[in-house]
């Protein structure tokens, strides 16, 4: 079976979003929630700010007072986190920022404004001090209204909604403590294939190490998703079954493996998935073409190609934005248009996805196209997207990039990074 990118994306994510259960929310602290997803509509428990308070450190003053202040007399002062008295005709209190304003009083008058420009000392203004301040004032002047950000009772933040420090600060604002968040995302992470061994034990002649399932938990984890690392398997088909089988129902969201899919003549995924409803197919995508999609026992399976670079750009295309649209997180990858700054070829009928490193508008290829270049990828701070039809571009022509890394910092040069929010996902 033959797929395009666009074809498979929509695959993978009906796939996660049979097997998904959304409806088992976990209710955290809020110290716990950053990166989770709201499960339900969290309300206003107060209206923020709670209450009528000052913008600024100056001068409360009284509404009857407001057009023709003149010189007046100087009241208690009015410490945040204090409840004033009415404020009376013909004084002026001396205001900090966020303080309550007191009864009677229309507007701030911040206290560079005053004549003269300083707050008395308890002793002056028992003394009678008086401040002038100037005329024409309009009402509401430099006060927060109590609800003027979010009234008591109203949806402060969706369910859907990813929450970030923004998000979580509002909470906490709102007085709301804990949260509850959809469950993470499970996934059942394997490798095959009997040339691979374990990083950190001794490397016999004519394998290689397991950089597939490091790299694939760690994109998983900075998902958000909740990971379980399977042994490495070796090339039999009897074997793989067996841990197919051995899977308890309701543990995992999804199983995914690397290796064992593509056309050769020892595809331990193909021969031990025969017969089942799990669909091989070739996706004109480059790096990454061979992918399998279905269900094994009626969990969710995607198995990913065997070379560490096809593996994370599939992550990058299919698995991790079914996951923002399934699960609400992780937040959506960050999209923007690039310039380059050297020529480059692309099979026409692949969409050819390029390492590269995005800096000011621009972006250099890192490597080449080869699926196995670790050390480039490393290095990469952005995949460059070179698509379907498209057989050479020059330099300076304008490519679409995401970015899948930090934006190196030029203190000589302006950043072109737009910064965009959170869209809410589907």
């Amino acid at each position: 079976m033959r797929r395009t990118v666009a074809e498979h994306q929509a695959a993978v994510a009906g796939l996660l979003r049979s097997g998904y259960d959304a409806g088992r929310p976990e209710v955290l602290p809020l110290a716990d929630a950053l990166g989770r997803t709201l499960a339900e509509d969290v309300r206003a428990p107060v209206s923020l700010p709670p209450f009528d308070n000052s913008q600024m450190d100056g001068y409360a003053v009284h509404a009857a007072d407001l057009a023709d202040p003149c010189a007046l007399v100087v009241a208690e002062a009015i410490p945040a986190g204090s409840v004033p008295p009415a404020l009376e005709r013909g004084t002026a209190a001396p205001i900090m920022t966020g303080a309550m304003l007191p009864p009677g009083a229309a507007a701030v008058v911040p206290i560079e404004r005053a004549d003269p420009p300083r707050f008395y000392s308890a002793a002056e203004r028992a003394g009678g001090a008086t401040v002038t301040l100037p005329r024409g004032v309009e009402a509401g002047l430099f006060v927060r209204r109590a609800g003027s950000d979010i009234p008591e009772g109203e949806t402060a933040l969706p369910a859907g909604t990813f929450l970030g420090p923004a998000q979580l600060g509002l909470l906490a604002g709102c007085g709301v403590g804990r949260v509850p968040v959809r469950p993470r995302f499970r996934v059942l992470l394997l490798s095959t294939g009997d040339e691979v061994a374990e990083p950190g034990a001794p490397l016999a002649p004519g394998t290689i190490y397991d950089a597939n399932t490091t790299l694939l938990e760690a994109a998983l984890r900075d998902a958000g998703a909740d990971v379980t690392r399977h042994r490495l398997l070796g090339d039999d088909p009897a074997v793989l079954r067996d841990a197919f089988a051995a899977i308890p129902s309701g543990s995992t969201d999804l199983v995914l493996s690397t290796g064992g899919i593509s056309q050769g003549a020892y595809e331990v995924v193909k021969q031990a998935l025969t017969g089942s409803s799990v669909e091989f197919s070739s996706v004109a995508l480059q790096p990454g073409g061979p992918q399998a999609c279905g269900t094994i026992s009626g969990v969710p399976f995607l198995g990913f190609p065997g070379n560490p670079v096809s593996a994370l750009v599939s992550f990058e295309m299919f698995l991790r934005p079914a996951l923002s649209r399934v699960a609400g997180s992780p937040a959506p990858r960050l999209v923007l248009d690039a310039v380059l700054v050297e020529d480059v070829r692309s099979p026409e009928a692949k969409h050819q996805v390029r390492r590269g490193l995005y800096r000011n508008g621009e972006v250099a290829l890192v490597g080449g196209p080869g699926s196995h270049l670790l050390h480039a990828l490393a290095a990469s701070n952005c995949l460059v997207h070179l698509p379907e039809g498209v057989g050479s571009l020059a330099e300076g022509d304008s490519v679409e990039v995401t970015l899948i890394g930090p934006v190196p910092q030029d203190p000589f040069a302006a950043q072109d990074v737009p910064v965009t929010g959170l869209p809410v996902p589907d």
